[in-house]
């Protein structure tokens, strides 16, 4: 195999075609990788063939290579037996003794290497180059562990060795430019096998599947760096991606707030700042974070290159670490910027409600103090005085709609927290109670004029019976209406003195207001008048004598001396009334037969 690599024919016989020392030569040549000189290539004379075998036997002593009891003599007179332990000696030491596993060399290399390959196939024990061998399944194991596609291994007949040999000697010759060295039946057939014989043979697929291995490993070497350099550029990218979006991000927004419009209003005002604060805890945060995983990921970039020694990573202009500590500044920056504008606003718009709604309050209050000051003005006769009322109430309509303007204002204050007003003392409960108090004024104005009106025709009662019946009127009645609910009516009466049962007191409101629910100060004075002005009509003179009688259906001699201090007057009507159930000695009185006979 070795002569293939200088195209030189194989040798087919030991003592013929090694003892003119060309082809041991040759062979030496390309094993060492070292011409030899100058040589006979065609000797004829045996001379020649002695001094080419010469040569062959001094290089090998020259690099320090034992050969017992061989001379160029041996060689050409074809001393097979010597050849051979050459020949060994050349194998142990070109092509076994390069071999390395773990520090172990030749041999127990070889032996570690095999023992290794082997190890997944339960069926294979590598312990010598003598028995473990017999079986031929060591030699299919090492083909099927480099080239699965060559043989089934798995399919192997187990207990015939001698056709798993020779099944992995034809694969290893036909694909893998291993020649038989050995025959089936040196391995198979016989108690022991030779050692170096087999040794001598695994060494080729050692060599043969050493290259796979190399290969193996320099792939595996492209690979590893090429995943790196991947691994690296993924990063690269990756970082320089984050880095632009970071930064678009960042510069984005404060796009936004330099050219942001802060509204009129404080709930949108308010609203602003509400965002404000959620981007800080939200938005900003994960770009804080996303920042540290740059400084992180540029970091692992540089590490990985200086850990392969490779060259250091620049990432472009306007992506680098500076660059984006310098963009960070100008966020923080317009960052307090926007949030000084938006509490600047609210200040702004805070102070505009406090003073909106002092003027309206402050001008209503001058209103109300306006419409009070002209009540208290009136002057004139009563329908002057009644004419200038009615022109001062349809002020109160309007004052009421501003009322209501001033309620939102006041509802937008406490909206914006803006309880203290510098600008004003007018709370909006004040104002409310302040123009109830007027519009109250302005109703007891009109009802009093009325009053003084009805009054003025009373010529009837005198001026203090007129001011005593119009004070119970006011006290009592509604001040909406200036009228007297029959609750009203008995209270009034009440207070006055008269007193009635329930009977009597709806029998007298219904027969003198027709039943109406309410009474007006007219008719409560007409009322007043009916039962205190001095008439004799039969319902006044039948209601005293029942009010002397007590109720009683009669009255005694003892009751009218009680209320009637003229003796002459009791003395005449005892004479004149008549006795009760027509009884002439009875000092009981019928009353009411003498009321009716009076005025029928």
């Amino acid at each position: 195999m070795k002569l293939d690599l200088g195209n030189i024919p194989h040798i087919k016989d030991l003592r013929t075609d090694l003892s003119d020392g060309v082809r041991l030569i040759q062979l030496l040549e390309i094993i060492s990788n070292t011409k030899l000189g100058r040589y006979s290539t065609t000797p004829r004379m045996r001379i020649q063939k002695a001094e080419n075998a010469n040569t062959a036997i001094n290089f090998i002593r020259a690099r320090g290579y034992s050969l017992c009891n061989i001379g160029a003599e041996d060689i050409v007179d074809s001393n097979l037996k010597l050849i051979l332990g050459m020949l060994w000696t050349l194998i142990s030491r070109f092509s076994i003794s390069d071999i390395n596993q773990d520090g172990k060399s030749a041999k127990d290399g070889l032996l570690l290497w095999c023992q290794r390959k082997t190890q997944p196939y339960k069926e294979v024990d590598v312990k010598d180059f003598t028995y473990s061998w017999k079986s031929g399944l060591a030699f299919c194991a090492l083909i099927h562990r480099h080239r699965p596609d060559l043989i089934n291994y798995h399919d192997l007949d187990f207990n015939n060795p001698e056709e798993n040999t020779k099944l992995a000697f034809d694969i290893a010759e036909n694909y893998l430019n291993i020649p038989k060295l050995l025959d089936v039946e040196d391995v198979c057939n016989i108690d022991k096998p030779d050692e170096r014989s087999i040794m001598t043979y695994v060494a080729q697929y050692f060599h043969a599947f050493s290259s796979q291995d190399k290969d193996e490993t320099a792939g595996r070497r492209v690979l590893k760096f090429a995943e790196v350099m991947d691994s690296i550029w993924i990063s690269k990218n990756s970082y320089e991606q984050k880095a632009l979006a970071l930064i678009q991000a960042v510069q984005s927004i404060q796009k936004h707030w330099k050219t942001a419009v802060l509204p009129d209003s404080y709930q949108d005002v308010k609203q602003k700042g509400l965002e404000f604060v959620a981007y800080k805890s939200t938005q900003k945060r994960e770009w804080v974070a996303d920042r540290r995983d740059l400084d992180t990921l540029l970091g692992n970039i540089q590490t990985k290159l200086k850990t392969y020694n490779l060259k250091p990573y620049y990432p472009p202009e306007g992506l680098t670490l500076r660059d984006l500590d310098i963009i960070w500044q100008d966020l923080l920056k317009n960052e307090a910027v926007y949030y000084r504008n938006i509490n600047s606003k609210m200040r702004e718009i805070k102070e505009s409600l406090r003073k909106t709604y002092a003027q309206a309050a402050n001008n209503f209050q001058k209103q109300l103090d306006k419409i009070s000051a002209d009540l208290a003005a009136l002057d004139g006769d009563l329908e002057h005085q009644m004419s200038a009322v009615d022109s001062i109430a349809r002020k109160i309509a309007p004052l009421q709609k501003d009322m209501i303007q001033i309620e939102l204002l006041d509802q937008a204050c406490l909206e914006a927290n803006t309880e203290e007003n510098d600008y004003t003392v007018y709370s909006v409960e004040d104002l409310t109670f302040e123009l109830s108090m007027v519009e109250q004024a302005i109703r007891k104005k009109i009802a009093f004029i009325q009053n003084q009106s009805v009054a003025r025709n009373m010529t009837n009662l005198t001026p203090a019976q007129l001011e005593e019946f119009e004070h119970a009127f006011r006290h009592f009645a509604d001040d909406q209406t200036n009228t007297l609910s029959i609750e009203g009516f008995t209270a009034a009466l009440a207070s006055l003195g008269k007193f009635y049962d329930d009977y009597e007191l709806d029998r007298l409101f219904g027969d003198t207001f027709d039943y109406d629910d309410e009474m007006t100060f007219e008719q409560f004075i007409q009322f007043m008048v009916s039962i205190t002005e001095d008439k004799s009509t039969p319902g006044q003179l039948q209601d005293a004598f029942q009010t002397i009688a007590g109720d009683k259906p009669y009255v005694t001699e003892l009751d009218l001396r009680r209320c009637i201090v003229s003796d002459k007057a009791v003395d005449y009507l005892i004479e004149d009334m008549p006795r009760l159930s027509g009884e002439p000695d009875s000092n009981s009185f019928d009353y009411s037969r003498y009321v009716k006979h009076v005025f029928e």
